[in-house]
């Protein structure tokens, strides 16, 4: 084995990654930050000296908004099985459909921060619970279109706008005076 290959074991994982981040014009603090990785973390990938981990190829698939296609390529190339989508179905050797069923979780994780990455191709949140931490426990990420975080903003306000108890427009009136209304 050659030492370019020992030192760069994923070169052309990496060289596809960074032709496609630079193909949208974005730097790699533009794209470590919607993905939410160190930028040095980006530069090892790029350069072929580390695997992303699948959760981040994942990541980085959506961020670049790939075709299937051309994102099972790329778990080629990290040596990973392309992931299933939920909506496929597997067909066993009597060529029967087998549906795979997935459970959803109703609970509810209430989170204490949240970080918002934004560039031209969209927006990624990240709720987090503190744990002691400067930074807390991420428990959620969420990403979305610019038009979607939009969306999600306006649902927001108005969602607080009507929960909120009616409050007198009246500066002049005092704090211990009830409305009629």
């Amino acid at each position: 084995m050659s030492d370019t290959s020992q030192n760069e074991p994923f070169k052309q994982l990496g060289e596809r990654l960074k032709t496609l981040r630079q193909k949208l014009h974005e730097s790699v603090a533009d794209v470590s930050g919607a993905v939410e990785i160190e930028e040095t973390a980006l530069t090892r990938i790029e350069g072929g000296h580390e695997r992303p981990s699948e959760d981040i190829l994942m990541l980085l698939i959506s961020h670049f908004g790939m075709k299937d296609d051309e994102a099972a390529g790329l778990w080629q190339l990290a040596g990973y099985e392309p992931p299933r989508h939920d909506h496929e179905h597997e067909h066993d050797e009597n060529n029967r459909n087998t549906i795979l069923v997935m459970a959803v979780d109703p609970r509810v994780i209430y989170s204490d921060g949240a970080q918002v990455h934004a560039n031209s191709n969209g927006v990624v949140m990240s709720f987090s619970q503190a744990n002691g931490s400067p930074q807390g426990l991420v428990t959620a990420k969420i990403g979305m279109s610019r038009e979607q975080a939009r969306n999600v903003i306006r649902i927001m306000q108005d969602a607080l706008n009507y929960s909120e108890p009616r409050q007198l427009n009246d500066k002049t009136s005092q704090p211990d005076e009830q409305s009629d209304n």
